[in-house]
């Protein structure tokens, strides 16, 4: 690809990008071939799920960490934020509803079923130290989420953890699921990206990012791939992201770091020697060091934001 561009990587990376969708389409259908379990490409959708108005959204929560600790610990700290690789990527492997969502009212959670979830969430009373795992919500009361949301409220509120109330769950569109869904597929976009990384290939590391990161967001309602309607299955892949953010922000937590910020997918802020509880590279198991910066207050300089700034 360089060669066809004579050497321009920009140009190379661009048109590779621009291949993205269509090939991400292909792979996907190469890697369910012989697969115990059919993909049904453009189901009955319900009215939660398809977008208010041409420009708006639909009725999906997906639960984004925007959070930021609001008291550090006294003194003057080292904040590491750290990037969170590939997690789209990682979150191609979650429970997807196989058919067409069917409605139920009432009935407790399936875990032989995943789709969206009418619920009322639990309160949530430990924002000092981690983020609501619904993330930033205003408004009270009852909202529609997703299966990932849906079992990291359940897990939470079990007896191992115990930081909450399970969710009330009124009602739900779900389907019979499976995890390995997508696995084949993830598992060659992983071996294409650790591949690019292992030969310096920029231009091909780019080109796989695009794959999985246009596959996301694409599968929903867009012009730019209308071999597959599953505005489920994005809401789903995307709360997964946001749930193992959520997660290793727990993770951080009980390992005795402090967790100053978690945002969107990819990135977690802590105080503290990370490199015990995180492995340090590029793989989509580890973690790298995005950026470093002082934070808190001492007796003679002024106090600094996690962000990095003065107040």
């Amino acid at each position: 690809m360089l060669a066809e561009h004579r050497g321009d990587v920009e140009a190379a990376t661009a048109a590779l990008v621009k291949r993205a969708i269509p090939d991400a389409m292909r792979l996907l259908d190469e890697s369910r071939k012989g697969a115990r379990y059919d993909i049904i490409a453009h189901p009955w959708i319900p009215d939660i799920l398809r977008k208010q108005t041409s420009r708006g959204a639909d009725r999906i929560w997906e639960a984004r960490p925007k959070w930021t600790r609001r008291h550090l610990p006294p003194g003057v700290h080292e904040v590491t934020a750290l990037d969170i690789n590939g997690a789209y990527l990682s979150a191609l492997k979650t429970h997807l509803p196989l058919g067409q969502l069917e409605h139920s009212a009432g009935l407790p959670h399936d875990r032989r079923r995943a789709g969206v979830y009418l619920i009322t969430p639990p309160v949530w009373e430990h924002e000092d130290v981690l983020p609501n795992p619904i993330g930033n919500r205003d408004e009270p009361g009852p909202l529609w989420v997703t299966e990932p949301t849906l079992r990291l409220l359940l897990r939470l509120s079990g007896p191992k953890h115990a930081l909450c109330d399970p969710p009330v769950i009124h009602e739900s569109y779900t389907s019979g699921a499976t995890e390995n869904l997508l696995e084949k597929f993830r598992i060659a976009l992983k071996d294409a990206r650790d591949e690019a990384i292992a030969e310096g290939d920029e231009v091909m590391l780019e080109y796989v990012k695009a794959m999985y990161s246009k596959f996301v967001s694409t599968m929903g309602e867009s012009n730019y791939n209308r071999e597959l309607y599953r505005p489920d299955w994005m809401h789903i892949i995307r709360s997964q992201a946001f749930s193992n953010v959520w997660l290793k922000a727990l993770k951080a937590h009980d390992e005795g770091l402090t967790v100053v910020r978690a945002m969107g997918t990819d990135e977690l802020h802590v105080i503290g020697d990370w490199r015990r509880v995180f492995p340090e590279g590029r793989g989509v198991s580890e973690v790298k060091v995005k950026d470093t910066y002082t934070a808190g207050t001492d007796a003679t300089g002024p106090a600094q934001t996690p962000g990095g700034g003065e107040e």
